[in-house]
């Protein structure tokens, strides 16, 4: 799977798309609903930072270093090139993050990606970069079976190490699918715990280069954009609760089941033979 963003040479694209969310029991629950984020080269960062798009600045629109990765304020290319080599990963190539950026300097990610390629354009990695409504965050470094590119079919498993909703508990397995097609991306999650296929996730998007003129009309439509992704994760919580779904309390700081080190790695496997996860985690 080569890198899709890099065709035109731009630093950053728009992405313009929806998330799906599906509850399989104990009782269905599904949901959809519009969204857009950027995607960067995080080592081009300085390449965008116009009056309108902020990095590590007040913008209309911005990026702050801090909500991600280390959250430290560090840069975040040499630092996710260090995640990256500890891990033995061979991606020597452009890293680019999707997330949603800040709104006059509000932002909430439920999951931020970043995408690891090799010099040959192929993925290699991915990273996701995991923070629920509390404050604390996560990280899952996927990679394929012995390292190698990440196709359409590949499928990623990782062990759930980090409580994210009240009626999930920290056991099963995720397994992601990534696909790259042009301009089109999408991100496929499922959630098994130990009864089976409990949540399926998936977030459709539709890449162009970012310039003023896209953001402002994306920024137009959803004004609230990250606004709305903390409001709709209390509304479809709240249904949750009215359908008395079972309910599991916040995993104390210092005792979840994530690895006690700040980064960590842990072999797995996936249905097709093709996993490896690495993680950390960090309270506020």
């Amino acid at each position: 799977m080569n890198a899709p963003f890099a065709r035109d040479g731009m630093a950053a694209r728009l992405l313009v798309g929806t998330v799906m969310h599906e509850r399989l029991r104990p009782v269905r629950h599904a949901f959809a609903y519009p969204l857009f984020q950027v995607c960067c080269d995080v080592e081009r960062l300085d390449e965008i930072d116009a009056g309108w798009f902020g990095i590590d600045r007040r913008a209309p629109l911005a990026l702050a270093s801090r909500d991600y990765g280390p959250r430290d304020g560090r840069a975040l290319g040499p630092w996710m090139r260090d995640v990256l080599a500890h891990a033995g990963i061979p991606a020597d190539g452009p890293i680019w993050l999707q997330t949603i950026p800040r709104v006059f300097g509000y932002a909430f990610n439920p999951v931020s990606f970043w995408y690891c390629y090799d010099r040959a354009g192929r993925l290699r990695a991915l990273y996701a970069d995991v923070r629920n409504t509390f404050g604390a965050h996560h990280g899952y470094l996927l990679s394929a079976m012995r390292h190698a590119p990440i196709e359409a079919d590949t499928v990623l498993v990782c062990r759930k190490a980090f409580h994210v909703s009240p009626f999930c508990d920290i056991v099963g397995d995720y397994a992601f699918r990534v696909r790259q097609c042009g301009n089109h991306l999408s991100v496929a999650i499922d959630y098994r715990d130990d009864d089976g296929l409990l949540l399926r996730t998936a977030i459709g998007m539709r890449s162009a280069p970012l310039t003023a003129a896209r953001a402002w009309r994306a920024l137009a439509r959803q004004p609230l954009n990250a606004v709305n992704v903390v409001m709709r994760i209390h509304w479809q919580a709240l249904r949750l609760w009215l359908a008395r779904v079972p309910f599991h309390g916040r995993t104390p700081p210092g005792r979840s089941a994530a690895a006690d080190s700040p980064l960590s790695r842990s072999p797995g496997a996936s249905p097709h033979g093709r996993s490896a996860m690495s993680d950390h985690e960090a309270h506020p």
